[in-house]
């Protein structure tokens, strides 16, 4: 017996369904609009001077619809493939905004002019508004039927390394992703391909997940026939330190396409857009935080005194060393650098010696102190909270940081880093990032480069937005807090 449609492919109902949802969401924001205009506030800002009725308005709004849904489709709001919920409501924004743009050109050619500019914009602002609402709901309920096994991907994994065992703690922490393994394989040979086939035809599993990144041609292409015999979808999970996210671009040369691959969106025009975008911001928030950094140094200075500032070198972009300014948080005596102020430097770096070897809580080329003597109670107070982070605004300023970034460790640190640590430094390292925002400074280290990776991979603005507003969330909430 065929399941339906919604049970075995919820990913064509939930997208299908899409297009009719929007267009009821589209003609809503219009009426809506159209009734606010009419409303007593408005009128009696500006009294009403056109003569349209809702009969007619009805019918330019469903020409509009008609409109919007045509650019959504050509603009790839509608594709299967499965997109972070921040990413798809931008692409909403940036379509609706397109088809406006479309609208008014229409507008313009044929000489006519709206009645009501008023309607417009409200309408393009409520449409995008109802558009995301719907799009939340949308999700939820997605995800809320997950959770009674309606929807869910069935699979086998073969490969069992951490990739494999990343994959099946992340689907079994969140089933809302609709991802279930049902078996793991070592490796595809006969044995486990007579296993997974008896499985298929027993209408057990949908999907074969290849997590392997070592797996040789061969044993694709026997994997790629076996799926397609079976009827069963091939995935294929590569290991982020392998072989990473490959960003293409295709150059001709006498008729040969020469690929290159670009190591992050943020080469090019990605890079002149975060740089600006760093500039503007740092300049913002030190006029906005100039007050607050000034009563924290004169507290330092009252607590412990000078100096203020502790500069500790770091490792940056391409490898390049330079200075993060930080509020000194530590008695001066016990800091370890080579700035004027600082007590005995062979005494200092001795005793964070023996604090790391006994006191550290993190492995690998990291470390993390718990309970540091030389931490001044103020000192506490603002690490808690991030607030000694406050100067590398500068940093940003002066372009050795960026707002959002990896976070960038000590040369010492850098030095313990195995090959592919080091992907870390294609981009400027941030005040805040993807993995400070992930744990802070529980994470373990090789957790804190894949998410980093993954950042440097997929950059994108909207990226950066998210990670700047979920920040103050995870400090107030001081997870993984020094």
């Amino acid at each position: 017996m065929m399941e339906p449609l919604c049970m075995k492919r919820p990913d064509l109902f939930f997208t299908a369904v899409l297009v009719p949802l929007d267009a009821l969401m589209i003609f809503a924001a219009g009426l809506a609009a159209f009734h606010l205009r009419l409303a007593p506030y408005f009128t009696n800002i500006r009294p009403v001077t056109f003569d349209l009725t809702l009969e007619r308005f009805s019918s330019v709004t469903a020409l509009a619809v008609a409109i919007w849904i045509v650019v959504f489709i050509l603009s790839g709001v509608y594709r299967f493939s499965r997109r972070r919920l921040g990413e798809e409501l931008g692409q909403i924004f940036f379509a609706g905004a397109a088809a406006m743009a479309v609208i008014f050109a229409l507008l313009f050619f044929s000489l006519e002019a709206f009645d009501s500019r008023f309607i417009v914009l409200a309408g393009w602002a409520i449409a995008i508004l109802f558009l995301w609402m719907e799009r939340i709901i949308v999700r939820g309920v997605e995800r809320s039927l997950r959770f009674f096994g309606i929807g869910v991907s069935r699979m086998v994994v073969i490969g069992r390394n951490d990739t494999a065992d990343v994959l099946r703690t992340t689907f079994e922490q969140k089933p809302w992703l609709g991802m279930e393994i049902v078996g793991t394989y070592k490796q595809f040979d006969d044995s486990s391909q007579k296993q997974i086939a008896n499985l298929a035809r027993k209408n057990r599993i949908d999907d074969i997940l290849l997590a392997d990144p070592d797996a040789s041609r061969d044993t694709l292409s026997k994997l790629k026939l076996f799926s397609d015999v079976e009827h069963l979808t091939l995935r294929y999970s590569a290991d982020l330190f392998s072989s990473g996210t490959l960003h293409v671009e295709a150059t001709p040369y006498a008729g040969i396409p020469i690929m290159t691959i670009k190591k992050t969106p943020l080469d090019g025009w990605g890079a002149i857009y975060k740089r600006a975008f760093d500039l503007i911001a740092s300049l913002v928030l030190l006029a906005i935080l100039t007050p607050v950094m000034i009563a924290v140094a004169m507290i330092i200075t009252f607590e412990t005194g000078l100096p203020v500032l502790f500069a500790n070198e770091r490792v940056g972009e391409k490898s390049a060393r330079f200075s993060t300014l930080k509020f000194r948080s530590m008695r001066a005596e016990y800091s370890v650098g080579n700035q004027k102020g600082l007590g005995n430097q062979q005494k200092a770096r001795a005793l964070e010696t023996e604090l790391i070897r006994n006191q550290s809580k993190k492995g690998g080329p990291v470390y993390k102190i718990m309970e540091d003597p030389r931490i001044t109670p103020f000192g506490r107070f603002i690490r808690k909270y991030s607030i000694d982070e406050l100067p590398q605004l500068w940093n940003v300023l002066r372009g050795e940081m960026s707002l959002v970034g990896p976070r960038p460790h000590q040369p010492r640190e850098v030095d313990q880093y195995l090959p592919h640590h080091k992907k870390v430094h294609t981009v400027k390292p941030g005040m805040t990032g993807l993995s400070q925002i992930s744990g802070r400074s529980d994470l373990d280290f090789e957790d804190e480069v894949r998410l980093d990776t993954f950042y440097i991979e997929n950059w994108s603005l909207w990226l950066d937005f998210v990670i700047l507003i979920k920040t103050p969330l995870v400090v107030l909430l001081r997870r993984g807090a020094y």
